[in-house]
């Protein structure tokens, strides 16, 4: 046994004496192990990657001039990259054949880095990535739009393969007379069957399936406001929506500049097939403010977010709003009679002084992941916001290790339920980016890391936040000068489904309200 250790041991020296003489410039100069880690960003250090992803292209964030990385397999098959300015880039043919091989494996990166006449090398601990068994879904659709409360001149919906670097722009509001355009939602991660909402001009649900358009309004008369915060039955027969009429407020302190809220919001479901749109209510006449609705995967729930309406008048300060905190409800639903049964409680923050946002349900219904933050409804502007799991057999919640010290929310899992994309200010504190998380399981999740990009860099440059981003299973063969042409299609108004139903005069006073000059909805 000592004499295969000697062997061994013998086998790494003299391989690792090769490496360093048959290198050109590192020939003749003395190697210096640091003992520690590179520098690297975006840090991948010990990140869990599908197999599928784009290479994982970083800068070493070392000083020198001359930096080598090699890239290695559990097979041997490497890739090495030289740079002059620490930016590593693999190439994408050699990066797909080194993460095929590395399934269920590793792969190992040894860092070399030099200052210009120095004749040491400096040699850094290596660092891995594990390359999972399951693959992600291998397209991503968001919205790109700039941080704040004011602009919305410039708003895209992206779709970017995580294969490749390939981003390319699906609805872009210059052509749609700045109209805005937000809410994006797929059935079952479907590239054909999606949905979006345009508001102005163009205004409009507009339904794509298999290249064709259809342009709808789902607001009927006893709606407080416009459909909203989608979320397609597993079936595709109907998508169900939130009715907000949202308002913002203003904080006069540096650190927290806007809360939204809702005035009145309740939930709806929209017959696809009927152009029908009917009121998810049961028997409970308690006013609530509803929102957020999420289907289970069988289709048979309905979860949403409730929170008691506690303010009765036509306006809300900022201390009625932080004294608003969602729970956590879903009600039975017969997709063969559009019928719900009674609401139930399925978790209750707001007994912690906490508020829910956000429910998704796991592929398998086993879990759901919400966003929990201190109050109210918009968990993208508050700091502590961050991502929970809750097993939905046992009741049990908590906190998943996935988080930073900034926002994380707009959460979403994958098709096979082993991913999930969030979007996060972990990086600048303003700007929301994607961040990817392998799920193993209750106890088991991946370190996140960033959507890899071809230059490392190019996050530091972009202005741009990324909102909602969603899996989708392929490409989405559509492009903006369809979704223009598609707004000359007629606008065909919903019906009620549930006829004589109206909201409350008090409600109806609240729908009423006239926005503040200048004032935008806030969809962000």
């Amino acid at each position: 046994m000592r004499r295969g250790r000697k062997i061994s041991s013998v086998l790494l020296f003299l391989s690792g004496l090769l490496l360093f003489t048959g290198c050109g410039r590192e020939s003749g100069m003395e190697l210096v192990s640091t003992r520690r880690l590179p520098v690297i960003e975006p840090d991948y250090t010990g990140v869990t990657i599908p197999p599928n992803i784009a290479p994982m292209n970083f800068r070493i964030s070392e000083a020198g001039n001359y930096f080598r990385v090699e890239a290695t397999g559990p097979d041997g098959f490497s890739i090495a990259i030289k740079s002059s300015d620490g930016v590593v880039k693999f190439p994408e043919k050699k990066w797909r054949k080194l993460t095929e091989a590395s399934k269920g494996s590793q792969i190992k990166f040894e860092v070399f880095t030099a200052l210009k006449g120095s004749k040491k090398l400096d040699q850094y601990v290596p660092f891995t990535m594990n390359v999972s068994e399951e693959p992600a879904d291998p397209y991503l659709a968001y919205r790109l739009i700039y941080p704040g409360y004011y602009n919305w001149s410039n708003i895209r919906i992206m779709q970017r393969s995580i294969e490749s670097f390939g981003e390319e722009t699906l609805i872009d509001n210059k052509i749609l007379d700045m109209n805005c355009i937000n809410c994006h939602s797929f059935n079952q991660y479907n590239p054909e069957k999606f949905m979006v909402h345009i508001r102005g001009s163009n205004n409009g649900t507009y339904i794509a399936d298999n290249g064709r358009f259809r342009r709808v309004d789902p607001k009927i008369e006893s709606m407080p406001g416009g459909a909203t915060y989608p979320s397609w039955h597993p079936g595709g027969k109907y998508i169900a929506y939130s009715s907000n009429q949202v308002r913002q407020g203003f904080y006069a302190r540096p650190e927290k500049l806007i809360e939204v809220f809702d005035l009145v919001s309740d939930i709806v479901v929209y017959d696809v097939d009927k152009n029908l749109t009917y009121h998810a209510d049961d028997a409970d006449t308690t006013s609530y403010l509803e929102t957020f609705p999420s289907w289970s995967p069988d289709g048979r729930f309905l979860y949403f977010c409730r929170a008691h309406q506690t303010s009765t008048g036509s306006t809300m300060s900022l201390e009625d709003i932080e004294e608003i905190r969602y729970d956590i409800v879903r009600m039975p639903f017969d997709p063969e009679t559009a019928g719900f049964g009674s609401t139930e409680l399925v978790f209750n923050p707001s007994a912690n002084g906490k508020s829910a946002s956000f429910p998704r349900i796991s592929p398998d219904g086993r879990y759901m992941v919400i966003t929990l933050h201190d109050f109210g409804t918009f968990p993208i502007w508050h700091k502590e916001a961050d991502l929970h799991i809750i097993d939905l057999n046992t009741g049990e919640s908590k906190k998943m290790d996935l988080n930073s010290s900034e926002t994380d929310s707009y959460h979403a899992w994958s098709s096979n339920g082993k991913w999930l994309v969030f979007s996060s200010k972990r990086t600048d504190g303003r700007t929301t980016r994607p961040f990817l998380a392998w799920f193993g399981s209750w106890d088991n999740t991946g370190k996140p890391f960033i959507l890899p990009q071809e230059d490392p860099a190019y996050y530091d440059k972009l202005m741009e936040s990324y909102n909602i981003p969603e899996f989708v299973g392929g490409r989405i063969n559509l492009g903006p000068r369809d979704f223009a042409k598609a707004t000359s299609n007629e606008l065909v108004k919903a019906l009620s489904g549930d006829p004589g139903k109206s909201l409350s005069r008090e409600d109806l006073e609240k729908a009423g309200m006239k926005r503040n000059p200048g004032e935008r909805s806030i969809h962000e």
